[in-house]
């Protein structure tokens, strides 16, 4: 019997993913390099879709505050669940302004 290993990252996506109430169906839909895509059917829910970045979760995994950085995703995809159709992590607000802030740095750098 020779099983493949679950990456640290999917093993925490599917962690994270826990959470959704019984009877909902989480199925990974995408595996891509840069992101988990799982696709989410549940008619008490109007959540439909969660994207979680790799080396987001890559990431999460060495972070010494992870047990508690991993309750609050829990907990905001349970309140996004009945809110939004689709639940990214990390929020794309976050990653853009991550990115201004380097391009900021990156121009004053050449000054």
């Amino acid at each position: 019997m020779n099983a493949t290993p679950v990456p640290h990252d999917k093993r925490l996506a599917e962690e994270i993913l826990g959470v959704l109430p019984e009877g909902s169906v989480a199925r990974a839909c995408s595996d891509d390099p840069a992101t988990i895509r799982f696709a989410v059917r549940s008619a008490g829910l109007k959540l439909r879709a969660v994207v979680l970045n790799r080396s987001s979760l890559r990431r999460l995994v060495s972070d010494p505050a992870r047990d508690i950085k991993i309750e609050y995703l829990k907990r905001d995809l349970l309140r996004s669940a009945t809110r939004r159709a689709e639940y990214v992590y990390p929020r794309p607000a976050r990653l853009a302004s991550r990115a201004e802030a380097e391009r900021a740095r990156l121009a004053a750098a050449s000054l």
